[in-house]
């Protein structure tokens, strides 16, 4: 149900348009959203957002999207930075609602982002703050990523773990966050009643300085020290703030020391984090400091199998699915938005996906992920791997010690360049290009019935791919 005063001001069109100090504040934060998730990917959700009215009295401010879908998927990804960001900026903003753009029917509520006051009273669970899909049964898993998974699992259950704090790290769009949420979700629903707290280390240092400036320092302590599970998100954004780190320090003593449940993320080891005191860095390596790898190509196509089973029409081929997790390899974060734009727009519509359709929607995304991955390049990678001169890739040998890896270069010059059968053939010691679809079909058929091989090709796609 809207809100009274919010409705009369839409439908009698005096609405308060958002004033400088809103616009400047917006500004703000688009400039820190965009920094923060990448230009990519701020341009494809968060660039159209537009500010709406606002409402002093209830200190209710609307932001406008096109489409349902958009709301849905601005609301469900970028949900808790909207509500941090507003809530930083201190500008009188106490509530966020996306609606989707006035049409002929007049606005449509969408979802409601609400700013809650910057120092709660006491932490509650929160498992239902956080999204349906951050589970772990919505957690794709593979080579690159399994690890980091388990630990995530083991931190969750009703056992206590082994080890504590969890440090998981990774490149942007991994899936560190999505860990997070699973955590906390899994936790609160066998000890609803344990206090769960979950904020990024940039929403930790905005309450740490609120908290000093309005005095209430030992209320904000007492809510960090009341949780059982504390879960921080990029931990790296506290570096160089003292202070803060000071106080982190002596929350995470605390907690470890009191039994409680402690995971952080970052997008590097502990040990290349720049600028954190060194007893922080010590304790966070103390626990189970576990990766999340880019993900290969198995796992991309594993995770957009799983979105278009849940996809619905229009239906997404399988030539789609292979030149998306062919084509964005940067991070899964963006692979699921290149999936969900193509959903999207043929959801308004109405054109079917296919191939050409994918191709050019998403040509930009493909540029921006191209990295020219050369035969040369793959034959000197292959040397190095099996330990064989690289001349060896151009040589007449035909010794099992050289004649396999070179078979492994082929297949991969075949599967990861663009170059035709013969090109790869001439540049393999001028052999003919029946040699070359020879060695991709003894390597296809080797990987399925020879583990060794598998696992030798597995990690030279991830070598080429990263």
């Amino acid at each position: 149900m809207k809100d009274h005063a919010l409705v009369t001001a839409w439908e009698d069109g005096e609405g308060r348009q958002a004033d400088s100090g809103l616009e400047a504040a917006w500004a703000a934060i688009r400039a820190g959203l965009r920094r923060d998730i990448g230009a990519r990917m701020f341009d494809q959700w968060l660039k159209p957002v537009r500010l709406g009215d606002y409402c002093p009295e209830s200190q209710t401010l609307d932001l406008l999207v096109a489409t349902d879908f958009s709301a849905n998927f601005v609301s469900g990804q970028f949900g808790d930075r909207l509500r941090m960001a507003w809530r930083a900026a201190n500008v009188g903003v106490r509530e966020v609602r996306l609606h989707r753009a006035a049409d002929a029917t007049g606005p449509r509520l969408l979802e409601v982002v609400r700013v809650e006051p910057t120092v709660a009273p006491a932490p509650q669970p929160v498992a239902s703050n956080f999204q349906p899909r951050h589970a772990f049964a919505d957690f794709v898993t593979g080579d690159s990523n399994r690890l980091a998974c388990s630990a995530a699992l083991a931190m969750a259950g009703e056992a206590e773990p082994r080890f504590s704090p969890l440090f998981i790290h990774g490149g942007t769009g991994q899936g560190k966050t999505h860990l997070l949420h699973a955590i906390a979700r899994a936790f609160s629903d066998h000890s609803p009643a344990a206090p769960v707290l979950y904020m990024s280390a940039e929403r930790f240092m905005v309450e740490f300085v609120n908290a000093m400036r309005a005095n209430e320092t030992m209320a904000f302590k007492a809510k960090l020290r009341a949780a059982r599970l504390l879960l921080i998100d990029d931990i790296q954004f506290i570096a160089g703030k003292g202070s803060t780190q000071e106080e982190f320090l002596h929350t995470i003593n605390d907690l470890i020391d009191s039994g409680a449940r402690i995971v952080v993320t970052a997008d590097r080891p502990p040990q290349r984090l720049e600028s954190i005191d060194a007893r922080i860095l010590s304790r966070l390596a103390g626990g189970l400091v576990a990766d999340i790898l880019p993900a290969d190509l198995d796992l991309r196509l594993a995770i957009l199998e799983a979105k278009r089973a849940v996809a619905g029409d229009p239906p997404v081929p399988d030539a789609v699915i292979d030149f998306l997790a062919r084509s964005i390899r940067s991070n899964v974060r963006e692979l699921e938005g290149a999936f969900n734009k193509l959903v999207a727009y043929g959801q308004l519509t109405g054109r079917a996906i296919d191939l050409d359709f994918a191709q050019g929607m998403l040509a930009d995304a493909v540029r921006a992920n191209a990295r020219r991955i050369t035969v040369d390049e793959i034959q000197k990678l292959c040397a190095a791997h099996y330990k064989i001169d690289a001349s060896e890739m151009r040589s007449k040998r035909r010794a099992r010690a050289v004649a396999r890896p070179r078979q492994v270069a082929m297949y991969l010059a075949k599967k990861m360049t663009p170059r035709s059968l013969p090109e790869i053939g001439r540049i393999f010691g001028g052999r003919d290009h029946s040699t070359v679809i020879h060695a991709v079909r003894t390597i296809e058929g080797l990987r399925e019935s020879n583990p060794d091989i598998d696992a030798d090709v597995r990690a030279l796609l991830r070598q080429l791919e990263g």
